[in-house]
């Protein structure tokens, strides 16, 4: 690690009264960018080299990406609940105590993956058919997960481990232990999948193979820095009982967008195998740029979470102000970038026709939602890094209940199709949008100490 540098970043975020850098931020940020940007990329070669299988393979890892999706989602609190909690500490000056917060979540990290690959074997088929139906796209996924899944507490691990070095704000090693396992697995993937000389390939199945080998490498790597600090490697049940209480809130978060995002891919597979698949290629690039938009978020929390663990309230609200300023101008430069690009994008990821003529129906909505987005992570980061994750829970919430979950089913009865998807999709974060603004203001949520009470 880069010590001079994390010193320095730490210790401008304390000083009162200043306006943290851009180039402060961007140190934090451009890394966790890479990080954030890693996975969704590997995914969206992944979903281009099996786009050129079929509309049904390409249908299939639509509905097994959504279900693996719920592994790193439906337990963030491994990676944004430990920087919360890493963070504070970290700017109170307590390093160690940080770095233990990552042992900790390890710990949970490889106990809740192992019985999640254990449950994966057992329901990926009723799950699988539950969201696509009967028929070849069900069938397809199935062997998609009971491969992919195998992977469940490599992927935690790195969870843990981006958690506890976005605390103490590293942000270099994270990415290239990430850049390791997926690198090695983009070029791993299309043998996997097409076959090379005599090896005539594993169709579907093989990217699922490229995917586990992606995050034991990772992994690995994530665990040798753990191995190498000097701190106790032990399970301590309280620190990681105060870690659950925290998880609590953005499991229940977590589970909201799971809601929507399920529920958007069930009712595209019901729609037609190409609107399944034309939502896979639309998601996938949606995913990519939260994660791009959500870099910006990793260093709010990293910042104002040892802003707050310093006593500095003061600064911790300065960033907030900040990183939303950046937040709404980098989410319109996407939104232009990919305007430009509406007719050269898409047929990267599949030449079938009739996918192609569905892609339009999500794409204008997925360009416009950019700003929006752009803002609403940007204050979802600084609300994570002050521990303020029950607002955020109940927020979500709100906007799943009120603005997503109706019109998405709705869409499906009166067969709006792509349109009545991304409809839903808008109200959703136009909703979080007001209340995390809202939240913002109130600076109700600057709650100072090395922990949060």
């Amino acid at each position: 690690m880069n010590e001079g540098r994390t010193d320095e970043v730490g210790a401008d975020a304390g000083r009162p009264g200043e306006r943290v850098p851009a180039r402060r931020v961007l140190g934090l940020a451009v890394p966790a960018l890479g990080v954030l940007a890693a996975e969704p990329l590997y995914l969206l070669v992944d979903t281009a080299v099996v786009g050129h299988l079929g509309a049904v393979p390409l249908a299939a890892l639509a509905i097994g990406g959504i279900v693996l999706a719920q592994v790193s989602t439906q337990l963030t609190f491994l990676s944004y609940g430990t920087t919360a909690r890493a963070a504070r500490l970290h700017g109170a000056g307590r390093r160690a105590d940080a770095v233990e917060e990552g042992v900790q979540a390890t710990w949970l990290a490889v106990v809740v993956g192992l019985v999640l690959v254990l449950a994966g074997q057992l329901l990926a088929s009723p799950i699988a058919h539950a969201l696509a139906g009967p028929g070849a796209v069900a069938d397809a996924a199935v062997g998609w997960l009971r491969i992919a899944l195998l992977g469940a507490p490599l992927v935690l691990i790195t969870m843990a481990g981006n958690g506890w070095m976005r605390g103490v704000q590293d942000t270099a090693r994270p990415l290239r232990y990430v850049l390791a396992g997926n690198g090695f697995s983009a070029v791993l993937c299309p043998v996997l999948v097409y076959g090379i000389g005599p090896f005539e390939g594993w169709g579907l199945a093989g990217s699922a193979v490229a995917n586990v080998a992606a995050q034991a490498i990772s992994a690995a790597l994530f665990l040798r820095a753990l191995a190498v600090e000097r701190v106790p490697l032990r399970p301590v049940p309280h620190l990681m009982r105060a870690q659950l209480g925290l998880g609590r809130d953005l499991i229940l978060r977590s589970l909201a967008f799971q809601a929507c995002f399920v529920s958007a891919a069930a009712v595209a597979a019901r729609t037609s195998a190409e609107a399944a698949a034309a939502h896979q290629v639309v998601l996938q690039l949606w995913t990519f740029l939260s994660l791009v938009l959500d870099s910006l978020a990793i260093a709010a929390q990293s910042l104002v979470g040892a802003a707050l663990g310093s006593s500095d309230a003061r600064r911790a609200k300065g960033l907030s102000r900040q990183i939303t300023f950046y937040g709404l101008w980098f989410g319109v430069l996407l939104g232009v970038l990919f305007a430009a690009l509406s007719t050269v994008l898409p047929p990267v990821f599949t030449p079938d026709a009739v996918v192609l003529a569905q892609i339009p129906h999500a794409w204008w909505f997925f360009v416009a939602l950019q700003p929006i987005a752009g803002v609403v992570f940007a204050l979802d980061g600084v609300l994570l890094g002050a521990g303020d994750a029950a607002y955020l829970r109940t927020a979500t919430l709100v906007s799943a209940a009120l603005g997503f979950l109706p019109l998405v089913w709705l869409s499906l009865a009166l067969e709006w199709g792509l349109a009545g998807v991304w409809t839903a999709l808008s109200c959703f974060m136009l909703i979080r949008l007001v209340a995390v603004l809202l939240r913002a203001r109130t600076g109700a949520w600057a709650v100072i100490g090395a922990t949060r009470p």
